[in-house]
């Protein structure tokens, strides 16, 4: 399964209503960081199916980033019953991201 596209408009229902564990990342199409993790995010999506991942783009949904502190990207955003659990911020390893998903 590839990563969903998560915006206002489905935010509520893909994220906070979700019956899984969300790993969301926050990226932006300027970001060198961002396009090197957008791989290993996608690869997550595709080995991980207890795990919904999506993607937020800041300059697209400036709200939703807002909403999660976002100050700097990439930052990836794991969240459980609709709350946040784990975070981090710039380019990560795949191992590094595969442990905040435990």
């Amino acid at each position: 399964m590839s990563a969903l596209t998560i915006r206002k408009d489905n935010f509520q229902k893909e994220v906070l209503q979700s019956d899984r564990p969300v790993l969301i990342d926050l990226w932006a199409t300027w970001c060198g960081p961002c396009r090197m993790l957008s791989p290993v995010v996608e690869k997550i999506a595709e080995e991980h199916p207890e795990v919904k991942v999506g993607k937020i783009n800041v300059d697209e949904e400036p709200e939703l980033a807002q909403s999660f502190h976002a100050t700097a990207i990439p930052m990836l955003v794991l969240l459980r019953d609709g709350k946040v659990t784990a975070s981090s911020i710039g380019l990560q390893p795949k191992g590094k991201i595969e442990e905040m998903l435990k």
